[in-house]
């Protein structure tokens, strides 16, 4: 009887464990969802915490259970971010194919997110708060184009560039042909403009290695 007890509470637990996290979960995306409307509407610099309590209807408490101040909160966006990037990588890195044709596969993601907030990104990009977010965004396209540098340079090459150079070198090029496409040229679509930065970023990688 007793580890009939025992069981049961710990199924209890569990549950109610689970329902706890759904909470957190529902909590932030709704706080990360009033953050992005306001951007939107006024920019990021403007608005504040108490804007953002306002609009997903919560209180100040709950906001600061979860996050220290806005720049946290909009750093939470990019770590799901970060997360969908980096399993779409693992995801094409395991594919049995060529390397040229796995390589930079994250890419598309990249471009279609920018895509869909477009209005976030170009409130963000220039502006003094931003620099922060700039920096860790740059920050998480070199984690991802380092996996992918290393299985396209081959670990015996001889006479290759250093590895981490060619790295942040497509990397910054990843970057900046992000900024150009979302600062008024994004008549190419996702597809093109992913394309277009494989073919770019292959090659050189390869001209590394000679």
């Amino acid at each position: 009887m007793e580890q009939t007890d025992v069981h049961c509470s710990e199924s209890e637990d569990m549950v109610a464990a689970k329902a706890d996290d759904r909470r957190v979960q529902r909590t932030q995306q709704l706080l990360q969802g009033a953050l992005l409307s306001l951007i939107r509407e006024k920019g990021f610099e403007a608005l504040s915490v108490q804007d953002i309590i306002d609009r997903a209807n919560v209180g100040r408490a709950t906001f600061y259970a979860h996050f220290d101040n806005k720049e946290d909160l909009l750093v939470s966006r990019l770590d799901e971010l970060r997360s969908s990037l980096k399993e779409r990588q693992r995801q094409a890195l395991a594919r049995a194919t060529a390397a040229d044709e796995r390589a930079f596969a994250f890419s598309h993601e990249v471009f279609a997110h920018a895509s869909e907030h477009r209005d976030v990104f170009r409130a963000m990009v220039g502006k003094r708060s931003g620099a922060v977010i700039e920096r860790l965004f740059q920050r998480m396209l070199v984690e991802l184009v380092r996996e992918d540098v290393k299985a396209l340079i081959p670990r015996t090459a001889s006479g290759a560039a250093p590895a981490e150079a060619v790295v942040h070198f497509v990397a910054s090029g990843l970057f900046g042909l992000l900024m150009w496409w979302i600062d008024g040229q994004m008549r190419l679509s996702v597809e093109d403009v992913s394309a277009l930065f494989r073919r770019l970023a292959i090659p050189a990688v390869k001209a590394a290695v000679r």
